[in-house]
């Protein structure tokens, strides 16, 4: 048996998984389970990451928002060049939100540069949580567009339409301000949706206790409860083996810090 970088085990040459979980970091592990006999805990562990709980909270009064906004715009495909005053709030708020996620994903793994960081640096992420491979299923959509897939475009290093949008009605609102429409606040909620899973699953920290995670309940559509409970998530499957996480419940020690720092390049 070897140790390789990065905590990778190795037996008899051949590359098992990652033994030791990164910070701020879901991800699926070798048995190609998230959850399964309480391995998930790792995210409870108080140096996995900074104030989870106040990142969540941020995130469930937008939703909260969103769904009262869907009381006088119905969540269907005829309305997603709908475009108001609102909906660029909400555009705004959740756009902020996804900066301070991925500011502290970076920041909590030793990521440094000089300067203010941008997307460019925020779409390294995508290294680490595979954020591309998200899927994000809107309840009782009226139409095909009910799926959102919000980082596809990192897939190919591609810009986010919904955050460009974003930055192009913040500076200039009045001659963008189509562009603060529902589809780009529907992909914009959904992103922060999948970014917040792939920290924590859908461990909300309320003080009511810890529950299951990715657990198996809701509808059979083939996607998983998300934090705040409406969206619908289906997690990334296609990472490498080499990638995956490889260590069990009993590895957790709550006492220690357990954890490794991702080195973005």
């Amino acid at each position: 048996m070897q140790k390789l970088d990065n905590n990778l085990l190795c037996i008899k040459g051949e590359i098992v998984g990652v033994t030791a979980p990164y910070r701020r970091t879901a991800r699926i592990f070798t048995d190609n389970t998230y959850s399964d006999s309480g391995k998930w805990m790792y995210v409870l562990h108080g140096n996995y990451a900074d104030s989870p709980e106040n990142f969540v909270r941020a995130f469930l009064l937008i939703q909260k928002d969103v769904l009262e906004l869907f009381d006088y715009i119905e969540p269907s495909d005829a309305n997603l060049a709908t475009h108001s005053h609102r909906i660029h709030e909400l555009l705004l708020r959740t756009c902020v939100e996804v900066e301070a996620n991925c500011t502290a994903i970076l920041r909590e793994n030793g990521y440094t540069r000089s300067g203010d960081w941008n997307m460019g640096d925020y779409k390294k992420i995508e290294q680490s949580h595979y954020l591309s491979q998200y899927e994000v299923k809107v309840p009782n959509w009226l139409g095909s567009a009910g799926v959102r897939n919000p980082f596809s475009s990192w897939a190919s290093s591609g810009s986010l339409g919904w955050y460009t949008a974003y930055n192009h009605t913040k500076h200039d609102r009045h001659l963008n301000f189509n562009q603060a429409n529902f589809e780009n606040l529907i992909d914009a909620v959904a992103g922060l949706s999948a970014l917040l899973a792939s920290q924590f699953l859908d461990n909300d920290f309320s003080p009511a206790g810890m529950g299951l995670s990715v657990n198996p309940g809701g509808p059979n559509d083939g996607f998983e409860p998300s934090i705040g409970g409406f969206f619908r998530l289906k997690y990334p499957t296609n990472v490498p083996d080499s990638e995956k996480y490889d260590f069990g419940h009993s590895d957790i020690d709550f006492n220690n810090d357990i954890f490794q720092s991702f080195n973005y390049t």
